[in-house]
């Protein structure tokens, strides 16, 4: 695509940078978008700034579970006296082949990303593009004119101005899994889903961890109850300080983390408090539409549309959903919306979130802050004596479900769990399907399993209803011995 000469100062515009669809952001949106808009167009372009490969597989998803992995391993050995092995006790984590092994499987997985663009051609721009109103893109020196702009530019980590000025000594998802090493104390601050994660994964490799947020509960749980059983979890493993407003400090010998009247020193910081949609410099404002406080227009859920433009902007960068299945899911709404003449609304699919610390974390639908307790019936299932998590030696937390009162209806569940990805899925295809607590309880549940107790929890609610049939399997009850349960 060779340029044509303009008057200085102006981009150049060659009639061959004309396309139906320009893609912005070649992340996991962005590259569900290209799926759909390649299947139905050859008249496309997918411009990225920054490298390949997706935040999911270069920074998130995979290495954070690469390295919980190998801190889950190795924190094996504190059980095994209890299950008569011996000699756990002489186990060591070499932090270095911990991360190498951790890079290793991130490359591997980023090179698999990377084969969905390479035969691209000159539809692949490198470069950051900013929008010059609908319809028109400006990248490198090059003007694009699209008939349809699909926006996924993705999300930054967000570090406080004042704290950059510590320089290496802070790190983000971004830049610790690049470390060859880590050193002995280390401050987290937010203890959202990644912080969370991230904190645990640590301490059980043997650093000295403290974790800090201004907040009074963890990884997002929004149940009083739910929050309070994953963190006497947690903090059994590492220091937690809750409500805490931070101050950061460079010392002598590391960081000096401040809150209240108290301080502890690290050797570095992990600032996991979240990540900004990366929208500044991107021209949202030269779209004629209104913009919130953020810099964010309104977007349309069910299109992934900007009402009144040619734009759609999907995934991480829209703030509404950061998740990958939802990136991918916004991906393809905005590709198959871009290359339709009539809007194609689809609906989104059941909330669903997972944190991957132990014991696991997760929520599913309504949580019980989007709930009125005046409509809803709760169902409690305490993990500490279910009959499976015992033998596991995974005997803690809390699950917490929550019905309709008028009829029974399965709404939504928060839990802190072992085995909470699996019930998960599994609560998440019910609330999809509209199934009541009756409905669930005439299902099998094989014994002996962790997913019995997601039944004690549903029995619970069902007490609370009006009873259904005699000769129906949903009210058949518990035979109150444990090892039956």
């Amino acid at each position: 695509m060779a340029a044509i000469g303009t008057a200085e100062g102006v981009p150049n515009f060659d009639t061959r940078d004309r396309v139906d669809v320009a893609i912005v952001g070649a992340g996991t949106a962005g590259l569900a978008a290209l799926r759909e808009v390649r299947d139905r167009t050859n008249s496309f372009v997918l411009i990225n700034g920054g490298p390949y490969g997706t935040t999911c597989a270069r920074v998130g998803c995979m290495p954070s579970k690469t390295l919980i992995a190998a801190a889950n391993a190795f924190y094996l050995r504190t059980k095994l006296d209890e299950f008569g092995i011996r000699g756990g006790d002489r186990l060591v984590a070499d932090i270095p082949a911990v991360l190498h092994r951790v890079r290793s499987l991130r490359d591997h997985f980023v090179a698999g990303v990377l084969k969905a663009t390479e035969d691209l051609g000159d539809r692949k721009i490198s470069g950051y593009a900013r929008l010059d109103g609908p319809g028109r893109l400006i990248v490198n020196d090059r003007v694009i004119q699209a008939r349809q702009i699909i926006l996924a530019p993705g999300s930054s980590p967000i570090v406080p101005k004042p704290w950059r000025a510590l320089g290496s000594r802070i790190l983000t998802s971004d830049t610790l899994f690049e470390q060859e090493n880590l050193p002995p104390r280390v401050g987290v601050i937010g203890l959202g889903p990644l912080g969370v994660e991230i904190a645990q994964a640590l301490a059980r490799l043997g650093l000295e961890v403290h974790g800090f947020d201004a907040l009074e509960r963890v990884a997002g749980i929004s149940d009083e109850k739910v929050s309070a059983a994953a963190l006497n979890c947690l903090a059994s493993e590492f220091a937690i300080h809750l409500g805490a407003q931070i101050d950061l400090a460079e010392v002598d010998d590391g960081v000096e983390i401040r809150w209240d009247d108290k301080n502890v020193v690290v050797d570095k910081v992990i600032v996991a408090i979240g990540r900004r949609p990366n929208l500044e410099g991107l021209g949202l404002e030269t779209l004629g539409v209104p913009l919130d406080e953020k810099g964010m227009p309104e977007v349309d859920p069910s299109t992934m549309r900007i009402p009144g433009t040619s734009v759609l902007l999907a995934g991480d960068a829209n703030g509404d959903r950061p998740l990958l299945h939802e990136a991918a899911d916004e991906g393809h709404i905005a590709g198959l919306n871009a290359t339709s003449d009539v809007p194609i609304q689809l609906p989104r699919r059941t909330p669903l979130s997972i944190v991957f610390c132990d014991p696991e974390i997760a929520t599913v639908g309504q949580r019980a802050k989007d709930l009125d307790p005046e409509t809803i019936l709760i169902g409690e299932a305490s993990f500490a004596g279910q009959s499976r998590a015992r033998i596991m030696q995974e005997n803690r937390g809390l699950l917490r479900l929550y019905a309709a009162r008028q009829g029974g209806r399965l709404l939504g569940a928060e839990m802190a769990v072992p085995g909470a990805e699996h019930m998960a899925h599994l609560l998440a295809l019910a609330i999809g399907q509209e199934l009541t607590v009756h409905d669930l309880l005439r299902m099998p549940l094989y014994h002996p399993t962790l997913e019995e107790g997601l039944r004690t929890a549903l029995r619970t609610i069902a007490r609370q209803l009006p009873p259904c049939a005699l000769s129906d399997l949903a009210r058949c009850g518990s035979l109150e011995v444990e090892a039956l349960e």
